[in-house]
């Protein structure tokens, strides 16, 4: 990096220190944790898929198609379940959560079962959450050490301060409309770096087309319970349980929800994720795959990853003496002239601090909402304030220290996040579809149903570690569901019913267009995907 990379980074570090103070007025709590309620579908959804399509992927996932053992393509199986999920959300688990007028979504459950419920969910998320914070910020912190040759401390306090700052005065809108900033850079990093590296690819004699291995989508026959990975049927039923999950019923992303101004705005910004996400994950796809190429082709790109691996990875993380991860950022430290270098540097910022700013929102609205401002006393407004900030300020010290936390990983991050992730996502599923659904089940269940899903899966992670980490997003919703229902019924102990919305499923609501589009869309990703493999041979 030059004078002009740098110049970049920090001008742009500036305008998101400005961010905040352009959004600081926020009376309320709707103001400050839902935007006041008055948001557009399109900085929504674009702030929704900023967090998910975040730095980590813009990193990770392209080493993973490109560069990592038993990689490849089928990367492209976890948008499979998405429309799928969003279909699932729009029918069954926004409209009862979005008429509760409620600011943390684990609310909603404290008034179906009790206050006990509410809590043990919110530090399920909580604990779920900001670890998996944790690994990103400090994987990103790693990579930015690497390629801007600052100390690694230097790198988590660029990413924690200027994201705490902004969050900290802007609450919600800051966080939506830097997200939808970021995901714009992000988008245009991905397409900068898809075109160089053809453009190498193509100048590249030895080039006779892509590893064969590395093409091909879908495999019906693994069932990612011996070891495999990334088969059809775990994809898409895991899939379907994770997206149900992490879109609906986790704050960071049902937050966004509750900020819309009404239902048909939800409905368009799931459409809009449902219908964006593939093409956007498409790109991701076949730049790892381009760049993985320019690696195995250019025998001082290896060497370039293989010194920096050595230089910032302990031996004991490697795989086969070199870190996925790292492909991309040298990437573009060696290969892409000055100005783009620092517009790509700060994609890679801008999408760390996405993820960030959203998940100490997130966190912080749970804490004020499931602990200070809950039952008979509630806080005043100034109160109510005051605290909010103040826990902000709290998960992101949180966080930080959970990046310490994580001195590294084998293979590719995302992975490790996902693993840690789904733990959790199922047990808190089952709990929202118990809560709206079933009204047999009572708190005692439920509580069980909760803490018994969590640690059963784990130990079976444990035990089974032969089992794709998918599953475990389908296994916890069912243990949680049984555990439920079994308890509730050995103990028919009465709660009081204070479920608020009612609502019931309609023909219509099946064929709905939203509904209509996303199951073709399904489809026709389905098939795109099965013949992927032959369009890139014919590269």
């Amino acid at each position: 990096m030059n004078w002009l990379d740098y110049l970049i980074v920090i001008a742009y570090s500036i305008g998101f220190l400005g961010l905040g103070y352009f959004f600081k007025e926020n009376k309320n709590a709707k103001d400050y944790f839902l935007g006041g309620q008055d948001m557009g579908w399109f900085p929504l959804s674009l702030s929704t898929m900023a967090t998910q399509l975040s730095a980590i992927s813009f990193i990770s996932a392209p080493a993973f198609v490109g560069l990592a053992q038993n990689g490849g393509m089928k990367w492209l199986t976890f948008e499979f379940a998405v429309p799928l999920a969003m279909i699932g959300i729009m029918l069954i688990i926004i409209p009862p959560l979005y008429r509760a007028n409620i600011v943390s979504i684990y609310e909603y459950v404290e008034k179906r079962f009790s206050t006990s419920t509410r809590i043990i969910l919110s530090i399920v998320f909580q604990i779920s959450r900001s670890l998996a914070t944790g690994v990103m910020v400090y994987t990103i912190a790693m990579i930015l050490q690497a390629v801007l040759n600052i100390s690694f401390h230097w790198t988590i306090l660029i990413i924690s301060v200027i994201t705490l700052i902004y969050s900290y005065q802007g609450g919600m809108k800051a966080v939506v409309w830097g997200d939808a900033i970021q995901m714009i850079i992000l988008f245009f990093g991905l397409i900068i770096c898809m075109v160089y590296g053809w453009n190498m690819l193509q100048d590249n004699p030895e080039f006779t087309g892509f590893a064969p291995e590395r093409l091909n989508v879908i495999e019906f026959s693994n069932y990612g319970l011996d070891g495999g990975e990334f088969g059809f049927w775990p994809m898409v039923l895991g899939g379907l349980f994770l997206y149900l999950s992490y879109y609906g019923t986790d704050q960071t992303q049902a937050q966004r929800l509750m900020s819309a101004k009404n239902e048909g705005t939800i409905k368009k910004l799931l459409l809009a994720n449902g219908l964006l996400r593939f093409p956007v994950v498409l790109v991701y796809s076949v730049m790892g795959l381009i760049i993985g190429a320019l690696v195995t082709l250019t025998p001082d790109f290896l060497a370039d990853i293989t010194e920096m691996t050595k230089v910032h990875y302990p031996e004991q993380y490697l795989t086969n003496g070199i870190k996925p991860d790292l492909m991309i950022p040298v990437f573009i430290t060696k290969y892409l002239p000055h100005g783009l270098i620092g517009i790509l540097i700060v994609g890679i910022l801008s999408a760390a601090m996405s993820s960030l700013s959203s998940t100490i929102n997130s966190l912080g609205a749970v804490s004020v909402e499931d602990i200070f401002n809950r039952g008979t006393k509630k806080l005043t407004i100034a109160k109510y304030m005051q605290y909010s900030k103040i826990s902000v300020i709290f998960w992101g010290v949180v966080c930080i220290a959970a990046a310490y936390l994580f001195g590294g990983s084998k293979g590719t991050v995302i992975e490790l996040i996902n693993i840690i992730s789904s733990q959790f996502y199922g047990p808190i599923l089952a709990t929202f579809v118990l809560a709206i659904l079933v009204k047999r089940v009572n708190h005692i269940g439920m509580n069980a149903g909760i803490i018994g899903g969590v640690l059963i899966n784990v130990l079976i992670k444990i035990n089974f570690d032969n089992i794709f980490w998918i599953w475990f997003n389908l296994t916890g919703f069912l243990i949680t569901t049984v555990i439920a229902l079994v308890v509730s019924e050995i103990y028919k102990a009465k709660t009081k019913d204070r479920l608020i919305i009612e609502f019931s499923l309609k023909k219509e609501d099946f064929l709905s267009k939203e509904v209509l589009i996303l199951s073709l869309f399904f489809i026709a990703i389905l098939v795109f995907s099965y013949f992927l493999p032959s369009i890139l041979q014919m590269a």
